[in-house]
């Protein structure tokens, strides 16, 4: 089963973003830094998701980020889902923090349990045909709006969504143009998919 192990952001200031990421959000290794200047405008495209257990986790997450300087898209709130809000950090990615829970069930901390890519796709049934004929195994799927691939044990999920549908989701607007500023690291192989995301080899992409 392919395994995504990390995603890299390709940021203009790799120092100041992973002193950013390390604050808000304490992430590790599943998140790495490459320095690019790579024109980009607007919405790149994807967003990245912290699913958390309860909504004081997502309050905590989201205090924090903005804290470290990440602006608010979307202030976290209840829904039918659950509860969440979206932050924008200052490198530009866009973070959805989300619980399907509407109550805590314990002391607020800053423990996130899922990691999840969201890619916004023009044609979701050609992307989602595009990565089964790349080896990734469906787990999910809602006809052309949503597909959610199974990733098996590694650390980061990966999620397509129509790309008007979750700039929406965002907050912000569809329209954007230029670098994803994004490669996905995983056992998959090293390929562009029909949106021009990039896909590398685990040992293609460095860290920090």
């Amino acid at each position: 089963m392919t395994s995504i192990e990390f995603v890299t952001l390709e940021v203009a200031d790799p120092t100041a973003a992973g002193s950013f990421y390390s604050t808000a959000f304490g992430l590790g290794n599943q998140v790495r830094l490459g320095a690019s200047e790579a024109p980009t405008t607007g919405f790149r495209g994807f967003t990245l998701s912290l699913v958390v257990s309860q909504p004081g986790n997502v309050n905590a997450l989201v205090d924090a980020a903005v804290e470290a300087g990440a602006t608010t898209l979307k202030p976290a709130v209840k829904s039918l889902w659950g509860y969440g809000g979206v932050v924008q950090a200052p490198d530009g990615t866009i973070w959805q923090i989300a619980s399907s829970s509407k109550k805590d069930t314990g002391p607020a901390a800053r423990e996130i349990d899922e990691i999840v890519l969201l890619l916004g796709v023009e044609d979701v049934k050609a992307s989602k045909q595009f990565y089964v004929d790349h080896g990734l195994a469906v787990a999910k799927s809602f006809g052309g709006k949503y597909v959610e691939f199974a990733t098996g044990s590694g650390p980061v999920k990966l999620a397509l969504y129509k790309r008007r549908g979750l700039a929406k989701v965002a907050g912000v607007t569809p329209d954007g143009t230029g670098s994803h500023r994004l490669a996905i690291g995983s056992d998959a192989g090293s390929f562009t998919d029909p949106d021009g995301f990039a896909w590398t080899t685990a040992s293609e992409t460095a860290s920090l």
